[in-house]
């Protein structure tokens, strides 16, 4: 009987086991075919690209189609940035310029060569920063850095109150680091990022004041006497020896350690460029013509075609987003490809499309109307743009996200795809425009290997923006020239203290160069010469730290 027992369980269990993989097989055949018919019907790459991808709608094609720049166009424009840059640089043409083409004074670039130690304030904004820039053999940079709060009422207030303030700051930051000592002066880069008319590497008069200053006395007033006389009541052994323009800086920062660096260039909130030019070509040169013969042009690049010369190329959204900027018919270029501006352009086709239900269709509340800030000036900010193209394949994950924020709900596969092509066709343009017109820089420069120093937002935090410029350059870059994009490392801070610390190396090369004077000499003779001589500065070379960065509490 056992044995009977055991041979039903064993053939139930085999039933059992029979059973239950036929059903798995059968539900693995269903789910197959599922997938299957999934596949077919759904949003996959090859029909997404072919029957349902924005690149075969005529009609939105259309709209883009004005912002496409083929290489014929490019061309066109860098010659036109090129009589631009002239008109800028000749004292017949400079006053109507509207590419200003500014000389910085700085002469020399930082060959990677200098040592010691080095102060820079960076003042931008409601912050501002001191540091500390010691520079090491081998091109091995130290940073000590503590960051300032300026309140409002000295921003409203006297400007000898906000000069005095930051000489305050700087001595705070001097005792904390140990640099009061006597018999030793340290040369100081001064980044001031508000509108100067500089008249010398040390010699700046502020035009206008923006970003929420209004410090009295100090319009069309020498910045850098300012706050020397501040640093000097304060019985501090340091000189302001440079005021720093950005983009400069970026040039210096990415010198240090690349001397093929001869162009730097801002891609960020706002767009702008320098390059070291040759003497002979800048007619409103008021300097000496000593060696080195050549000078860092600020360009203001970002007003090229507010004489109409871009008209050609100009779209009815650049139109819209110049008409209601706070500056119309000004800094046209910039408006076409600069982190302040590139969301707004693509808000403005997003509403175009919609217009012309070829978006967000079904996304209409009861009353017909849409529900969303994409209606408000401003209301799709840049960064979406960069988020957007981060985006790989066909799930869309970071635009569903920005288009929910945006009150979009269930955006379709077709709206996600159509935003991302908006997007990419927008930040193309503006790569392919800043490409054109450094291609211009490069070529003019005419070496063999030039590198540019980048940095800005819009540069540093697309994801293809660097690529996207880098290929249109391949195609306008004259063939006997190599050249590469390099992200700036701090440009406001270890920029300003490298251009300070070439210029203070500068400067004592031409004191070496001045003959001496005996008491038998004419006073006449020798008074004018020594009293247009800054003081030399030494350096206090300190043992490295072991930490290359550090931030102050």
């Amino acid at each position: 009987m056992s044995s009977i027992a055991t041979i039903i369980k064993d053939e139930s269990l085999a039933s059992t086991l029979r059973i239950g993989f036929f059903s798995l097989a059968a539900c693995s055949v269903v789910g197959l075919a599922a997938y299957i018919g999934y596949r077919a019907a759904g949003p996959n790459q090859t029909y997404a690209l072919h029957s349902r991808h924005p690149e075969s709608n005529d009609q939105i094609e259309k709209v883009l189609e004005s912002l496409r720049l083929d290489d014929e166009k490019l061309r066109q424009i860098m010659q036109l940035l090129e009589q631009e840059m002239d008109a800028g640089l000749s004292p017949a043409t400079h006053k109507n310029a509207d590419v200003k083409m500014f000389p910085t004074y700085v002469r020399n670039i930082a060959d990677g060569t200098e040592t010691g130690q080095v102060l820079a304030l960076d003042l931008g904004g409601t912050n501002f920063r001191v540091l500390l820039v010691t520079l090491l053999p081998q091109s091995r940079v130290e940073l000590t850095s503590k960051i300032f709060v300026i309140p409002q009422s000295i921003m409203l207030g006297a400007g000898v109150n906000l000069f005095r303030h930051l000489a305050d700051c700087l001595l705070d930051f001097m005792k904390k680091e140990n640099l009061v000592k006597p018999g030793v002066r340290y040369p100081l880069g001064f980044t001031f990022s508000f509108p100067c008319k500089q008249e010398g590497l040390a010699s700046a008069r502020l035009t206008s004041w923006t970003k929420g200053f209004t410090c009295s006395g100090v319009v069309n007033e020498d910045v850098v006497n300012m706050l020397q006389t501040a640093i000097d009541e304060k019985g501090l052994n340091v000189q302001c020896v440079a005021l720093v323009n950005d983009t400069v800086g970026t040039l210096m920062a990415c010198a240090y350690k690349d001397p093929n660096t001869a162009i730097g260039l801002i891609l960020g909130t706002g767009t702008n460029a320098c390059y070291m030019e040759k003497l002979d070509r800048v007619g409103t040169w008021d300097g000496d013509y000593n060696e080195p013969k050549q000078v860092i042009i600020n360009m203001e690049w970002g007003a090229f075609g507010n004489n109409n010369r871009l008209n050609h190329i100009r779209t009815k959204y650049d139109e819209e987003v110049d008409l209601s900027s706070v500056n119309p018919s000004k800094q046209i270029f910039e408006k076409m490809i600069s982190g302040m501006y590139m969301g707004e352009i693509v808000r403005l086709i997003i509403l175009d499309l919609m217009q012309q239900d070829l978006l967000f269709i079904g996304q209409r509340d009861g009353y017909g109307d849409y529900r969303t800030p994409l209606f408000t000036r401003g209301g799709f900010y840049t960064k979406f743009v960069s988020t957007v193209e981060t985006d790989e394949g066909i799930a869309f994950a970071n635009t569903r996200r920005v288009l929910e924020d945006m009150g979009i709900r269930n955006p379709t596969f077709d709206d996600c795809a159509i935003i991302q092509h908006i997007c990419k066709n927008v930040s193309k343009r503006a790569a392919k425009l800043a490409g054109a017109c450094l291609a211009v820089l490069i070529n003019r420069i005419n070496k063999p290997n030039v590198t540019v120093g980048v940095d800005g937002s819009l540069y540093r935090y697309h994801p293809r923006f660097k690529r996207n410029m880098e290929k249109c350059m391949k195609n306008l870059v004259n063939k006997n020239i190599k050249f590469k994009l390099t992200l700036s490392d701090d440009g406001s801070g270890k920029g300003a203290a490298l251009i300070a610390i070439v210029a203070d190396r500068f400067q004592q090369s031409q004191l070496k160069s001045i003959p001496s004077f005996d008491d038998n000499d004419d006073e006449e003779v020798r008074t004018p010469i020594q009293s247009s001589l800054s003081n030399p500065i030494s350096f206090n070379i300190q043992s490295p730290t072991n930490t290359l960065i550090r931030t102050l509490p």
